[in-house]
């Protein structure tokens, strides 16, 4: 037989060191009485910023330590989250393991009824409204620097190549009549490969003795197969 006993938790989280935890305090306790939840109040206490990643927040632990029938009272939702996206999530991962969630501030509670699930819907379609949002702010700033004639997306130009290092021996080859094919097995690639690589680098429309102001050595013709 189960004969664990419930926890009730008050979650406090300030942004600041300015910020006092204490004051908060008073008011989730009267919460606490009020519902008639049972057993004292115990504290997890935190100043950070809501930026931070939840998971990484005392608040993180606290969800892991908790089980069914435990209850987390915070004095607001915005303590647990920076957006209505991360409260969100950590909503329904507390009703998924049956961990019940009170806000002072609104009223707001999560547990097994059916005003619960209306919340949760609620704040699914604020959640959608914003990445609606988000999406449409990130496409307008993008819109405006290009405007300004900023360019965007990743710098023009030819990657790197794990023929690079070989530049000045593959010119050489070529320069003195190895094939391409040749020249693609000695470097492990392929010929396709090897002509976008010149093509890329624009070395194949160049004559190679003006390429980067380099003269070549005549290779043996042992090395123009």
């Amino acid at each position: 037989m189960n004969t664990k006993k419930a926890k009730v938790v008050g979650y406090l989280r300030v942004s600041t060191q300015e910020q006092d935890l204490e004051k908060f305090k008073t008011d989730i306790l009267r919460l606490a009485n009020d519902k008639g939840l049972p057993g004292p109040v115990e504290w997890v206490e935190e100043k950070v910023s809501g930026c931070k990643d939840w998971r990484k927040r005392e608040l993180g632990n606290l969800l892991n330590e908790l089980s069914e029938g435990d209850t987390i009272i915070v004095s607001e939702l915005s303590r647990l989250g920076r957006s209505t996206l991360q409260i969100l999530e950590i909503m329904k991962l507390a009703k998924e393991r049956g961990i019940a969630v009170h806000s002072v501030k609104g009223g707001w509670s999560l547990t097994s009824s059916m005003e619960s699930k209306i919340v949760l819907n609620v704040l699914a379609m604020v959640a959608e409204i914003e990445r609606d949002l988000i999406s449409s702010r990130t496409k307008e700033a993008l819109r405006a620097k290009k405007a300004q004639g900023i360019k965007l997306g990743r710098p023009k130009g030819p990657g790197k190549s794990k023929l690079d290092p070989y530049r000045e021996e593959i010119l050489a080859l070529l320069k003195n009549g190895s094939t391409k094919a040749y020249v693609a097995r000695r470097y492990g690639t392929t010929a396709a490969n090897l002509h976008n690589w010149l093509n890329k680098r624009y070395l194949a429309s160049k004559p190679l003795e003006e390429v980067g102001g380099v003269t070549f050595p005549v290779l043996g013709v042992e090395n123009r197969l």
